[in-house]
C-alpha cells in the first residue's frame, strides 16, 4: 500500500507524516509512505491547500492535519 503525504515540507505536512507513520505501526501493517514536495506533481493531484494524505493515488484528507485514527480507518478500508 502506497501512502503519500503532499506538501512541502511544513510543520503540518511533518505532523502528518508522523499520524501516517503512527497509524501504519498501531494496524501492524507494511506501507510505503512518501513525501510529494514539488508543487507541479501536488497540483496534479487537485490539491491547491497542503498538507494532504493519499493512499493508493487517492486523496482523502487536504489542508488540514488528519488524526491518526482517521487514517487507521482509511487503511483499514483500502486494505
Amino acid at each position: 500500500m502506497k501512502i503519500e503525504i503532499l506538501g512541502t515540507g511544513c510543520p503540518k505536512c511533518k505532523k502528518t507524516m508522523a499520524n501516517a507513520e503512527a497509524a501504519v505501526e498501531e494496524l501492524g501493517i507494511e506501507a510505503g509512505i512518501v513525501k510529494v514536495e514539488k508543487m507541479d506533481d501536488i497540483i496534479n493531484y487537485g490539491v491547491m491547500v497542503t498538507p494532504a494524505l493519499a493512499i493508493g493515488g487517492e486523496v482523502k484528507a487536504a489542508g488540514r492535519i488528519p488524526k491518526v485514527e482517521e487514517i487507521k480507518g482509511w487503511l483499514r478500508a483500502s486494505a
